[in-house]
């Protein structure tokens, strides 16, 4: 940062040549973006009739350039000015004009480093160790959920359940899960994330700890404490939007959002190709004790590493706070008092429910939520059915396309970040990846229904849940646009009404397998309602703000 008087800068630029370059109108702005984001508050670099010009923007004075020195290089050089910068009158200055001597040298060679240095500045920052530990708390949420797709086979065959009992077993998380969306989303807005999350993880790994206990208690017990376990991670997702809207900017909200849900994604993979070897090793409730304990180790380092807000961390340096609060359209105010304050009014249910953007989000969850829980709960026993391979094959076939979703879903992260930061819209954005998140997964379902063998059938599965993917940078980052203050507990009763509609599909993927004998009319049910919603989202979603 410059000095009130005088200052002495040296800038290293690695620039290269670019033979098309003729006029300024062509010169990369997203280079100046990059190298902006690299300095100081004050200064601004301008591109201006082939010549680069700095300013000092909070004392309004332009700073001219002496000294430059350019070495010669036929074909990629470095360029190294060194400038003595001083402060003049704001009458006087005309600006600072720093020519290049060659107009071919491209400004997106300005990028270069800045951008590695922006990289290793996020990898190093507190948000990233937030957005990781997210990342691991969903893993965990969605692993000791799936343990139970894969259990409910040994567990069906012991007991002898049908395949519509066993939809209600499994449906019996949904339950919890139902009632709890917006009470947790209501509090994450009110105390913030990391506390209700808290609560959350503890619970759902006692529940998944008790499991086995239940299990073999009587079954009202066993549904008791699925629902319990479900009511618990109902809070996961709300906690997970609160806590993001507040450690992050904007420009990086999606690819936040991305990583946690990789995170989420990859939790079925692990449980997947885990619960097998655990059950071989342990029986069938191994899987269950292990993931119970991981929760609460979890824990130990969530609970005194992790703060609500970046304003009361006491380890977050100043520029990244400036960084994270100039990206924030809406934060809490700078107390904790005022913070809370700002939250204890009633959220405006009424006024939530009368307006079509918030519908638009309703029908996408309900959609998102009906495919889903039918792909997680199911595919096992898909694969077993249709293709008759045993469980460890089945939980193979089903885990890989769940890995390549969290790949996916942290590309449609950053790719609609990227979108945002060219000058797209957001209500643009948001009906982009919205659409390929929904018509994508619809086509791949009705390919999966003509798949002859489990191969082609884990390619068509992993096209849909890849695709389905880039609704997590659709309706899910919607709505912190529409309505940055009440975002918790929007995502609460969206994702309760959602999940009712989870629990019809679960319980309806059983009901039709037992009556008809075959998954292809409910897959295809699921592709067309995939299309309606899509034609839905685009007509009423917006990315502006509606609630204040």
């Amino acid at each position: 940062m410059c000095t009130p008087n005088a200052r002495q800068l040296t800038l290293t630029i690695d620039a290269r040549m670019n033979r098309g370059l003729s006029s300024p109108a062509r010169l990369n702005q997203s280079s100046l973006l990059a190298l902006n984001s690299g300095l100081s508050s004050r200064e601004r670099w301008q591109s201006k009739k082939g010549m680069l010009r700095t300013r000092d923007v909070t004392s309004k004075n332009m700073l001219p350039v002496t000294e430059m020195h350019k070495p010669n290089c036929s074909e990629s050089w470095m360029l190294r000015p060194r400038f003595q910068a001083q402060r003049v009158r704001p009458q006087a200055a005309s600006g600072a004009d720093m020519t290049f001597e060659d107009d071919s040298i491209a400004l997106n060679a300005l990028a270069d480093n800045t951008q590695q240095s922006k990289l290793m500045d996020f990898i190093t920052s507190e948000r990233a160790k937030v957005v990781a530990m997210i990342a691991m708390g969903m893993s965990l949420c969605n692993a000791n959920r799936v343990v139970m797709s894969v259990a409910i086979v040994p567990l069906t065959a012991t007991y002898g359940w049908s395949s519509s009992f066993a939809g209600i077993v499994q449906s019996s998380f949904l339950w919890g899960y139902l009632l709890s969306g917006v009470a947790g989303g209501a509090l994450a807005d009110r105390y913030g994330g990391k506390v209700v999350m808290a609560w959350g993880v503890a619970i759902w790994s006692l529940a998944t700890f008790l499991t086995p206990w239940a299990s073999g208690h009587s079954v009202g017990m066993l549904l008791a404490v699925r629902a319990l376990f479900g009511a618990a991670e109902g809070v996961a997702l709300p906690c997970m939007n609160t806590t993001i809207s507040r450690w992050f900017p904007s420009t990086e909200r999606a690819t936040a959002v991305g990583l946690s849900m990789a995170g989420f994604h990859l939790g079925n993979v692990i449980s997947l190709l885990a619960s097998p070897i655990l059950m071989s090793q342990a029986g069938v409730y191994g899987p269950f004790l292990t993931f119970g304990v991981l929760g609460f180790l979890w824990l130990s380092i969530w609970i005194p590493n992790i703060f609500n807000d970046p304003q009361f961390h006491p380890r977050i340096s100043k520029s990244e706070l400036v960084h994270i609060h100039n990206g924030i359209e809406y934060s809490p105010k700078s107390t904790k008092k005022s913070t809370i304050q700002t939250t204890q009014k009633m959220p405006p249910f009424r006024l939530l429910f009368s307006k079509l953007p918030t519908w638009a989000i309703i029908v996408a969850n309900v959609t998102n939520n009906w495919g889903y829980f039918v792909l997680l709960s199911w595919m096992p026993v898909y694969f077993k059915t249709v293709f008759n391979v045993n469980l460890k094959q089945a939980a193979w076939f089903s885990a890989i396309p769940w890995g390549t979703m969290a790949v996916a879903g942290y590309g449609a992260g950053a790719f609609s970040d990227l979108l945002v930061q060219s000058g797209y819209t957001v209500t643009m954005v948001r009906k982009i990846m919205q659409s390929i998140g929904f018509l994508g997964p619809g086509i791949a379902l009705i390919g999966l229904n003509a798949a002859q063998s489990p191969t082609i059938a884990a390619a068509w599965l992993t096209a849909a849940l890849s695709l389905s993917s880039f609704s997590q940078a659709g309706f899910l980052l919607n709505m912190h646009d529409i309505a940055p203050g009440y975002a918790g507990v929007l995502h609460g009763i969206t994702n309760s009404i959602g999940t009712f509609a989870a629990i019809v599909s679960t319980i309806g993927t059983g009901y039709f397998v037992q009556w008809l004998g075959s998954f292809q009319l409910f897959l295809t049910l699921t592709a067309v309602l995939y299309f309606i919603s899509t034609i839905f989202w685009n007509l009423y979603a917006t990315g502006e703000k509606v609630f204040d």
